[in-house]
Formats: C-alpha cells, structure tokens, sequence
C-alpha cells in the first residue's frame, strides 16, 4: 500500500498550491490514499466549508485530520456532523466532543484506518485532553493489521497523525506505537524535522512533516507584525505570508503485507504559488 500524507495545509496559499500539485504527485506516486491536516486551511486558523469544499473539489484526498484549532471556526460543528465530509478531529477531546477522531477509508480492496491525537505537552488547555496513548490503545482493542488477532477487525494499515508542540511526547508515542501502527506522522509545528525512520518493529516515523504554506513566513505567518510584536510585547494582527513561493511538506509511506512498513521518503519542494 502506499500512502501520501500533507502536513499542515496554511491559508488560502496553501491550499491553492495543494489543489495544484495533488493531480500531479497523485500521477507520479501513484497513492492508494491521500491524508492531509487541514486545521489551518482558513485563513490559517481552523476550517471552514468554503475552504474544505475547496479541496474536496480535487476528489483525491480520503481523509482530513486536524488539530487544536479545529473548533476555532463556528461552522466546525456542523463540518464535523456532516459524514459527507471525511474530517477527523482529535481523538482525545473530552466529553464525547462531537465528530470522530478515527475513521476506516477503502480504496478497492485496501481498508486504512487513520487516528488523530493531539499531544498534550505545551499545547493550550492540555490538562482537558485525554491522555492520548490511551485513547488510541482504545481503538487498537478493536483494529489491528495483525492477521493472528482474530477477535479483532483487520486492517491493511494503521496511520496515526499525532498532532503535538513538543518533540519528546511524539517520539515516546511513536515508541509506544512501534509494530502495532503502520505510521506514526507528527504535525503541527509547520517545520519539517527529516528524521523520518523506520522504527524497531517496523512503524514509519517522522517528528514533524512540516507544511503547505508560504515559504518565506514564520510557520506561514508574515513576518512583519509578527516581528513588531516580539520587539514591543505587544499582541499584532498576524496575517498570512505574502511570499509568491509556497514549500510542500509531505510523506510517502509503502507498506508490506502484513501493515508495516517497507519505506518513508519525505517530500519537500518549494514551487511558485
């Protein structure tokens, strides 16, 4: 199996940019399904239906996960009760928070099953989250991609988007998952760390994937407010970067027969939007 998942996708320039390349990485790569994190696709905090539809518009990608700002836009409810759209949001939101935080995509014969945490380390109102080994222990009661698990439902790859600030928590998670998940893939700090791996018991791994934003940005932000406010301490209007060249962080995972993987590349590219 092969899986191609987006890191970050930032703003309008990001998802121009995704919309654009996607046909062409879809030819070249030949993906059995498409992840991306969209929690920043508008206007670079959280999502929106005009901005989803956007991509939804391509019919390549199977699945969206996201992080802690996809209840930052009012329509994100109804987003996430709509099961026309496939959008996760953090399995380990407390209080049976509306949507799924897992889900199971086909793509033929091919069953994935694609988890989405948030990490708990940094993050602002970390202490409401559950803990996020545990959640997905939960999951993994019913799923597996161990064939010899027979009180279990079988799936040809696991893929979990943990979604976190501090490097730390994801290796540990990564660690705990190691052999039981096809992919642990980290998100969220928009800057691709390139320590993807193939893990002891055959789980893929990379701290962050990185983004789909503008290149010359702070994590897709323009610099110039953003500078202003760390000279005077002073909260600015932070509006999307303006740089004509968008970068593209993403990950190609193959899987063997038996759901672990064969392989991690990651791919960066800096294009004009």
């Amino acid at each position: 199996m092969v899986i191609l998942f987006f890191g970050d996708v930032f703003g309008r320039p990001g998802r121009e940019t995704l919309k654009k390349i996607i046909p062409i990485w879809h030819k070249k790569y030949k993906p059995d399904f498409v992840v991306a994190n969209v929690e920043n696709i508008a206007h670079g905090n959280g999502v929106t239906e005009e901005t989803l539809d956007d991509l939804e518009k391509t019919g390549l990608f199977d699945v969206y996960t996201s992080g802690d700002h996809i209840v930052d836009k009012s329509e994100a409810k109804k987003i996430l009760q709509n099961d026309s759209y496939p959008l996760l949001r953090p399995l380990n939101y407390k209080d049976d928070y509306i949507g799924d935080g897992y889900k199971v995509v086909t793509s033929g014969a091919k069953r994935l099953l694609v988890i989405n945490v948030l990490g708990k380390v940094f993050i602002k109102n970390g202490e409401n989250l559950s803990n996020p080994l545990l959640v997905i222990d939960e999951v993994l009661e019913k799923y597996t991609i161990n064939n010899s698990e027979d009180e279990k439902e079988v799936v040809d790859a696991i893929l979990v988007d943990v979604h976190a600030e501090a490097t730390a928590e994801k290796r540990v998670l990564g660690s705990y998952l190691d052999g039981r998940v096809s992919a642990v893939l980290g998100t969220h700090t928009h800057v691709p760390t390139r320590d993807e791996q193939i893990l002891p018991k055959g789980t893929a791994y990379i701290s962050d994937v990185g983004m789909v934003g503008p290149y010359n940005s702070s994590l897709g932000i323009d610099f110039k407010n953003l500078t202003q406010e760390y000279l005077t301490d002073e909260k600015q209007k932070r509006e999307i970067g303006d740089d004509p060249r968008v970068e593209i962080g993403a990950v190609l995972v193959h899987t063997n027969k038996d759901g672990l993987a064969q392989s991690i590349e990651h791919l960066r590219s800096v294009v004009q939007k």
